[in-house]
């Protein structure tokens, strides 16, 4: 699993090479890739693919680099949770966030509940904010209550993180199925579908 690299600079009077980066950037996404991709800012094109990620986000100055799941990737672990969930008859919703949480993917199954979307999309952020499944979250609710409290978490069983190199990149959360453990499963499977 590979999700891409963005690099962010600001940089006055670069209007024709930031424009250049940005339709580089377009062409990359609109092909789908799943691979690590940097630009080249004096030229705009895209630099080498790598096999390897930066986990963590780093800063100099203007320059922060983040890695973050394409939208392909994450429609991807999405529909490959979704279809771990049909092939066990469970009706579930999935939703997929990147490293800070925002929604990048939500697959509501056919029959499932009104409520599982937005639990879906929560047990996602959950597991992605702490990079831990939400199962094992859960248990430290004994010791610590009041987590339960943070805004737009859900310490229930069903999400999962997306990690590159130990560090959370994305979150894939599932609701619906009757049992948090049934969820978590197909997570995991969303999961490791990015492996592949």
């Amino acid at each position: 699993m590979n999700p891409t690299t963005k690099t962010v600079t600001h940089t006055a009077g670069t209007r024709n090479k930031k424009l250049a980066l940005t339709t580089a950037a377009l062409a990359i996404a609109a092909a789908g890739t799943f691979g690590v991709v940097t630009a080249n800012a004096a030229t705009g094109a895209p630099a080498a693919s790598t096999a390897s990620a930066t986990a963590t986000a780093t800063s100099t100055g203007n320059l922060t680099t983040t890695t973050h799941l394409t939208v392909a990737a994450a429609t991807h672990a999405a529909q490959a949770a979704l279809d771990a969930a049909v092939k066990e008859n469970q009706k579930v919703s999935v939703a997929v966030v990147d490293r800070d949480g925002n929604t990048l993917v939500t697959l509501r199954g056919d029959g499932a509940g009104p409520q599982s979307p937005e639990s879906a999309v929560r047990k996602a952020y959950t597991a992605v904010s702490w990079n831990a499944p939400t199962s094992e979250l859960s248990k430290r609710l004994a010791q610590v209550p009041n987590l339960k409290d943070i805004p737009g978490t859900l310490f229930l069983a069903g999400g999962a993180p997306v990690q590159v190199k130990g560090a959370a990149v994305a979150g894939v959360g599932v609701a619906g199925a009757p049992s948090g453990d049934l969820d978590e499963t197909f997570a995991r499977a969303g999961v490791a579908a990015l492996n592949k």
